[in-house]
């Protein structure tokens, strides 16, 4: 379950339900029921739990959370925001069905629970808590209860992630069909605990019509055109990434990526090296070529070779003049280009320079900047970083760059021109260090050498670099990733193969093979 749903494509996915004649009280229940099952894994029947309501369809499956746990034993009480002849539809007929008091929302009526079920509001809030709402999610909060939140945490933004004047913080989350963007994006994401996905009886034929257009990434999205090495192949086969180098005493992160694409899978690697440092980098790169390339002039001769079919630029390649010459000599050709870092911040009030050479380009062209290079290279355009959400913000400037954006961050969000997104959800905190974006870098040129599209290069270099970490694992260094990456490979590629063979079926039995039996 790859698709992230907006607030309006999930109120679409429940309507399309409704007229493909699933009951919207059975939906109901069955998200209640879900509900039910979550609180009662955290808390034993007998314990007092306070479902908290808020007036509408969120607050009808806290009233379903309700009847279920005190079915269950457990010494269920109901607060809720607002008037019971207030509520309407399902949420009113749920609401019939509970025998139990029903009290206001108040903050001192949290007292003596053991746990707190908040079905305040879900994933369609749309305007900042305030009043004796905010006074309740604050109270859920300053109560140090366990907390299970009903679709989303109450103050998140399901579109967004962002907090709506408060939010709760929540042990864990049921939400129902798909999650949403505000699942993964920060700061919704830390609000959230482990999230439950409950099927309540949605068809996923309505994605057809829905059409979503924002995912998880994960191989599931991209894993159909990750290259895998092939018997019959060879090194040319897998494509010549390039790196370019700063000068003497910038030539690390230029090592980290060169090694990075080469464990990303391309045949060859070559660092462009300024002759100053072609020493350092001729005694440091065993596996990497070494070639003498001064200015952007020889840049451009160098790249003339129609096998050099993928470069990056960038790290720690230095701001100004000639940067942006090396970059714009690189974007003139048909080849993939990675951006990042010095290749960005050097077109900083320039960005008029940069937009011409990305438009139209055949081959992809992927930009990798962190939040403050995002700021720098965009704020000319304030309807690209007044956005509402890094996902917006993300696909906006690949839209007016007509280039694959990586905005990166603990929730790394790859956006295409055409509206295709893929937000990260595996990066752990120790990821955080230097050269771990130039090892991206890296790593995105390496696939891009290797023929796979811009979008979907970005998005597995992302998850490769995120898990390439979690086997790391705490004190990780940026050196670590790239050694990481073959057994990251070997289990990623097992996993797919496996899934290919249980997409074709049982194989033809060998005749050649010994038979069993009498």
């Amino acid at each position: 379950m790859i698709e992230l749903l907006t607030s309006e494509e999930m109120a679409r996915a429940d309507r399309l339900a409704m007229a493909a004649g699933v009951p919207s009280m059975r939906l109901m229940e069955a998200a209640g029921a879900a509900v039910a099952e979550a609180a009662s894994a955290l808390s034993p029947p007998g314990a007092a739990v306070a479902v908290v309501c808020g007036p509408g369809n969120n607050g009808g499956d806290g009233f379903v959370a309700a009847r279920l746990l005190a079915e269950r034993g457990y010494r269920v009480r109901v607060l809720l925001l607002g008037e019971v002849s207030a509520l309407r539809g399902d949420a009113a007929a749920v609401a019939s069905l509970w025998k139990g008091g029903i009290e206001a929302a108040e903050p001192a009526r949290l007292a003596g629970a053991a746990l707190v079920v908040d079905a305040l509001f879900g994933a369609g809030l749309a305007r900042p808590l305030e009043g004796a709402a905010r006074a309740m999610v604050e109270a859920i909060n300053a109560a140090g209860l366990p907390v299970v939140a009903v679709d989303l945490p109450s103050g998140i933004n399901g579109t967004t992630g962002a907090v709506m004047g408060a939010a709760v913080m929540a042990a864990r989350t049921v939400t129902f069909f798909r999650r949403k963007p505000g699942h993964l994006l920060l700061p919704g994401r830390l609000h959230c605990g482990p999230v439950r996905v409950a099927d309540i009886g949605i068809p996923a034929a309505v994605l057809e019509e829905v059409r979503p257009r924002t995912f998880v990434n994960m191989p599931d999205l991209w894993g159909g055109l990750l290259p895998i090495p092939r018997l019959e192949g060879h090194k040319y086969m897998r494509g010549h990434a390039v790196v370019v180098s700063g000068g003497l005493s910038f030539t690390g992160a230029a090592r980290l990526a060169a090694r990075a694409a080469l464990r990303a899978g391309a045949g060859l690697v070559t660092i462009a090296s300024p002759r100053e440092a072609l020493p350092v980098h001729a005694a440091t790169n065993l596996a990497v070529m070494v070639r003498a390339v001064d200015g952007a002039a020889e840049l451009k001769s160098f790249l003339g070779d129609r096998r050099l079919n993928a470069v990056a630029l960038g790290p720690a390649l230095g701001v100004g003049a000639d940067t942006r010459a090396a970059v714009l000599a690189a974007l003139n050709g048909e080849r993939g280009v990675v951006l990042d870092a010095d290749a960005l911040t050097s077109f900083e009030n320039r960005l008029s320079e940069l937009r011409p050479a990305l438009q139209g380009r055949k081959a992809g062209t992927v930009l990798t900047p962190h939040q403050g290079e995002f700021l720098r290279l965009f704020k000319e355009m304030p309807d690209v970083v007044e956005r509402p959400s890094k996902l917006d913000q993300a696909r906006a400037a690949a839209a007016a760059l007509d280039a694959v954006m990586v905005l990166k961050g603990a929730d790394t969000v790859v956006a295409a021109p055409d509206g295709r997104a893929a937000i990260s959800e595996n990066a752990p905190a120790w990821l955080a260090t230097a050269g771990a974006g130039d090892v991206l870098t890296g790593m995105i040129a390496g696939l891009l050498a290797q023929g796979m599209p811009a979008f979907e290069a970005a998005s597995a270099a992302v998850w490769l670099h995120g898990e390439a970490a979690a086997a790391v694992g705490p004190g990780l260094i940026s050196e670590d990733l790239s050694e990481a990456l073959p057994e990251v490979y070997r289990t990623l590629f097992a996993r797919l193969r496996a899934q290919s063979e249980a997409a074709a079926g049982p194989a033809f039995a060998d005749p050649s093979a010994p038979t069993r039996g009498p």
